[in-house]
């Protein structure tokens, strides 16, 4: 008989928080539990982005669910939005703390291995906690690069205390985890080579996708319009921008429509940018979604769009969302350089534009609309390669894979 892995996650970030963090926890912690895995996962109160956490954990330390045969113990955040340095600091901080309650709670539940899911390093820390009262070996996951990426978002400055505080703790974390599991072959030069982790510990997970919601659906929709779809994180890395000026470029073709989907700190940006362009043919759905309705509305869409932000360096991750939009079976028009594109280009998936082009955008658009054949190929492509490739089953079984080698070390 198999041994059933025990196996505890810490993701601050959790559906049905929004964003590429808290789908990947997601679709680790179901992907294991489908390939005989006992699950539970530390999470924090639902709270991401915009701090509005749901009544039913309000004045509670913490609160028990169970779901898809995944035990899932909710514990205390403050109820602030997920924006600045200062507010996300509180945010990590307290998790690191209300984290811990776990450990009072599985005081009799036998551990093997401990999955440091996210936030980026920091889970490490009370993931160690855990380790030592569990003796289990933690294993650390890569969401994105910290602090590197906040250099690039501009919210640490590089050669700062914090930033030398920051690469400090990234160095503990790489090199004392077990093994490490970024989600782009784009990482591993930096965890190796910037911070020198061995090269035998890092195992490229990538993120995956839930066929059970992400999948082709039939829809009512209007034939005469093409619509390009974007849905998620209204965040600082994306350009908006960019879509919204190439929306404007295509008012004269009243048959398309530009509809972007979600919540964050950019929306008063999108929407004031928006009105001063006078681009009717934008449609803002500001409110966040469950994962089933975010399938229907990707459904409707005739293409998909991941209008990241040029930051003036090519971009090591992946994001989530390309998996979720290739499930959907609809060609993708890819704002990238670097990784993203890479694989964009590789699964023959979609168009890739130059980011922060919205004229190289709007063509892109014409051209999928004046094109359906290539359209349909395009979405036909994408499917098919996570269906051979990036299932949750498939995922869970690969990563318990590099759990069960980590507990070897």
């Amino acid at each position: 008989m198999v041994h059933r892995l025990r196996v505890l996650i810490i993701a601050q970030y959790f559906p049905p928080d929004m964003g590429g963090g808290a789908t990947r926890a997601y679709n680790v912690a179901k992907g294991l539990a489908l390939n005989n895995c006992k699950v539970t996962v530390i999470a924090a109160f639902p709270h991401y982005p915009d701090g509005n956490i749901p009544r039913e954990y309000k004045w509670k330390p913490f609160k028990i669910e169970r779901e898809n045969g995944i035990t899932i113990i909710r514990t205390f955040v403050p109820p602030i939005a997920s924006k600045g340095l200062l507010r996300r600091a509180i945010l990590f901080f307290s998790f690191m703390v209300s984290s811990l309650m776990g450990l009072l709670l599985l005081k009799r539940k036998r551990v093997d291995v401990i999955w440091a899911a996210n936030p980026n390093v920091i889970s490490f820390f009370p993931a160690v906690i855990y380790s030592f009262f569990k003796r289990a070996p933690v294993v650390l996951n890569v969401d994105d690069l910290w602090p590197e990426d906040m250099y690039m978002l501009s919210l640490l400055k590089k050669g700062s205390l914090m930033g030398k505080t920051a690469e400090m703790f990234a160095s503990i974390a790489y090199l004392k985890s077990k093994a490490i599991t970024p989600i782009s072959p784009g990482y591993i030069l930096v965890i190796c080579g910037k911070y020198g982790a061995s090269r035998e510990k890092v195992y490229v997970v990538r993120a995956g996708v839930d066929l059970t919601k992400f999948r082709t659906m039939k829809t009512e929709s209007k034939k005469e319009i093409f619509r390009v779809v974007y849905s998620g994180s209204f965040s600082i890395a994306y350009d908006f921008d960019q879509v919204l000026r190439a929306a404007k470029q295509l008012e004269q073709y009243s048959s398309i429509q530009i509809i972007l989907q979600g919540r964050g700190e950019l929306l008063p940006r999108i929407k004031k940018l928006k009105d001063k362009l006078e681009a009717r043919n934008v449609k803002i759905i500001a409110k966040s979604l469950k994962r089933e309705k975010v399938a229907k509305l990707l459904n409707q869409a005739d293409a998909l769009l991941l209008p990241l932000k040029n930051f003036g360096r090519p971009y090591l991750g992946i994001s989530t969302k390309l998996y979720e939009y290739q499930a959907i079976g609809k060609p993708i028009i890819c704002c990238a350089e670097g990784q993203p594109a890479i694989y964009i280009k590789s699964t023959r998936s979609g168009i890739v534009v130059k980011p922060g082009d919205h004229t190289q955008l709007a063509r892109a658009i014409l051209l999928l609309k004046k094109r359906p054949d290539l359209a349909r190929k395009l979405g036909e492509n994408g499917m098919a390669f996570v269906v051979r490739n990036l299932t949750i089953e498939a995922i869970g079984a690969k990563m318990r894979e590099v759990l069960m080698l980590s507990m070897q070390y």
